[in-house]
């Protein structure tokens, strides 16, 4: 998720360009510790905490039925241990890991995949757009209340990728063991995030023997930043080399939504994602035909209408009669506004007469605004206020109940107190465009997927669009490909934009 909402917003994405690995890292073989006193029984102290230890690895046998095909695989629940320079164990890592059962074949990919936040636990990837089993979340009407109900997952790739979820510290039931000061130097910024992360990879290949595998890497909103910067950090600094990316509703370049009051940008990436809802609630068919009127006109007239300011009447005029048919908002509003609508007003306006609030994630997702006389929004997100409880259920009942790694502490889906204490400042500098551009020209056989729904305005599809318009082909520019699918920033929530993503990414996997 881009922004974790109380009543304003945080984000999702990391930074490029990064310099030396962080001094934390991960081990393959952490020393066995006291459950009593957490002490080193090889002989001292270092990892000693008050914690209890979390207990070893746990395994379950299931199935899934996609694509016509029963699909038997085994489910681990696990963790590994991050150390820092000098071994000390800082902090341990879950991940949940789906293997095809079978013969071992060495051409089968394994797929790494993070969501986002910063804040977030893998759960959404996993139960919503491509685990082996997913649970409802994150469309309209959808419920905190409803039934926890783990079922196949028509669109998941396990039938073509092994899948291993892992959640970054502070999420899920990953945690730190060092001090909160510590914990935010080690883990909460930028590039360490990126290392750790990128170690963690590096550990679980070779803790499985799957060093020789195809790798991928993928992840959804600040994890969109993040797949592009592991996969570069796998490259250059661990010597692993990821045969393809996949971003999910990303937000890749945080320049392209800052500093509205002088630069065009946001209001020229938001104006199609707007369009988008306003056409899908005429009933129009969300396509590339459909928006094309409308991403021309952003990136040639309002751009240049933009930039000529308020001081020119005429331009004015033209923004305001081009944004309101666009948007579908009220015409007096758009004109006090000069035409230059931000998100969180057209959020605030769109459902205001029908006493509703619309989410960031897709804008015709609404529910019942508990404070309609406000100015301003004071009720969190409508998707994010429903997908907590269904989600962290759903995980922790998997996780303790039928796979029996049985833990103690908190499960955090999505956790405000991770997002509260990342380094500040990242939202309006940070970037992966770098690390994405670099990884592609390091690698002429890397493919990259990003994959955007129409209605997002938390992460919108056209500033990957103008990102990618503005990368050099480097011998093949398909391997760069943008799709665009209808729905919000979970599209996937929708069964046919799932199954279109599906197959999209089939390709660049190359399965037929």
């Amino acid at each position: 998720m881009r922004k974790l909402l109380t009543a304003a917003v945080a984000a999702l994405v990391l930074s490029s360009g990064l310099a030396m690995a962080s001094n934390a890292f991960a081990a393959d073989d952490p020393p066995k510790v006291d459950a009593a006193k957490g002490a080193d029984k090889s002989g001292g102290d270092k990892d000693k905490t008050d914690l209890p230890p979390f207990p070893a690895d746990a395994t379950i046998k299931q199935v899934t039925h996609v694509a016509g095909k029963t699909v038997s695989y085994t489910a681990t629940v696990g963790s590994l241990p991050v150390r820092d320079a000098k071994g000390k164990k800082i902090a341990e890592v879950v991940f949940t890991a789906y293997v095809l059962d079978g013969p071992h074949d060495p051409a089968r990919p394994v797929t790494f995949a993070f969501n986002g936040g910063p804040g977030a636990a893998s759960v959404y990837l996993n139960m919503g757009a491509i685990g082996p089993k997913r649970i409802q979340f994150g469309a309209q009407g959808d419920s905190p209340s409803d039934p926890v109900r783990l079922i196949d997952n028509a669109g998941t790739w396990l039938d073509f990728t092994d899948l291993v979820f892992i959640d970054p510290v502070g999420t899920g039931y990953s945690r730190s063991l060092v001090d909160p000061d510590e914990t935010k130097k080690d883990f909460f910024q930028v590039k360490e995030d990126v290392a750790y992360l990128s170690r963690i990879v590096f550990d679980w290949l070779v803790k499985n023997g799957r060093m020789a595998s195809p790798k991928y890497v993928v992840g959804e909103s600040y994890g969109g930043y993040r797949a592009p910067a592991i996969a570069h950090y796998l490259q250059r600094e661990l010597g692993v080399g990821p045969s393809g990316v996949v971003m999910v509703s990303p937000f890749l370049d945080a320049r392209t939504q800052a500093f509205e009051d002088i630069s065009p940008l946001p209001y020229i990436v938001n104006l199609p994602s707007m369009a988008a809802a306003n056409y899908e609630r005429q009933g129009k068919p969300l396509n590339a035909q459909t928006l094309g009127e409308v991403e021309a006109y952003a990136r040639s007239d309002f751009a240049v209408d933009l930039l000529k300011g308020r001081q020119d009447a005429a331009a004015v005029d033209r923004i305001v009669d081009h944004v309101t048919r666009y948007t579908g908002l009220d015409p007096a509003l758009v004109k006090q506004m000069g035409g230059r609508v931000d998100d969180q007003t057209f959020l605030r306006e769109l459902y205001r007469r029908e006493g509703k609030l619309a989410s960031v994630y897709d804008s015709n997702v609404t529910t019942w605004d508990p404070y309609p006389w406000s100015e301003q929004q004071r009720a969190g997100d409508p998707i994010l206020d429903a997908i907590i409880a269904p989600t962290t259920s759903a995980m922790v009942d998997f996780i303790t109940r039928q796979v029996g790694w049985k833990v103690e502490g908190r499960y955090n889906a999505l956790s405000n107190d991770v997002n509260r204490d990342w380094e500040k400042g990242w939202f309006q500098e940070v970037e992966s465009v770098s690390d994405l551009r670099q990884a592609v020209a390091a690698d002429g056989k890397l493919r990259v997927m990003i994959a955007h729904g129409y209605d997002d305005l938390s992460c919108p599809f056209f500033a990957s669009q103008l990102i990618v318009d503005q990368m050099p082909p480097m011998g093949d520019p398909g391997r760069v490909q943008l799709h665009v699918y209808p729905g919000g920033h979970m599209f996937y929530s929708r069964p046919d934009s799932q199954a279109a993503f599906r197959r999209d990414v089939m390709a660049l996997y190359g399965v037929r």
